[in-house]
């Protein structure tokens, strides 16, 4: 296992040696192909990367969040409490 570390965040690397059927492995192949990736292990990180959050939620990060609650604290600050009728939303969506 690699562990490495910066300010902000921490990667850690796990190595698997995986059997896999002939189908798991067209499909890697191809994944592979579409993506211009190097190695199946690029193919598996992809694929999880595409299809991983049906399982387990992405974390989110703190600049992210801290962005997020700017943002809002920004806008009650501007707008206060307002609220818009569906008639606004609408126009404002272009519907």
């Amino acid at each position: 296992m690699i562990y490495t570390s910066s300010a902000y965040k921490v990667i850690y690397m796990v190595f698997a040696r995986l059997t896999l059927n002939e189908y798991t492995n067209k499909v890697l192949n191809v994944i592979k192909a579409r993506f211009g990736l190097n190695t199946k292990s690029e193919a598996v990180n992809k694929f999880v990367e595409m299809c991983g959050e049906e399982f387990v939620e992405k974390e989110v990060k703190d600049k992210e969040m801290r962005n997020l609650i700017n943002t809002c604290s920004n806008h009650f600050k501007k707008y206060h409490h307002k609220k818009m009728s569906l008639k606004e939303l609408d126009k404002l969506c272009g519907i």
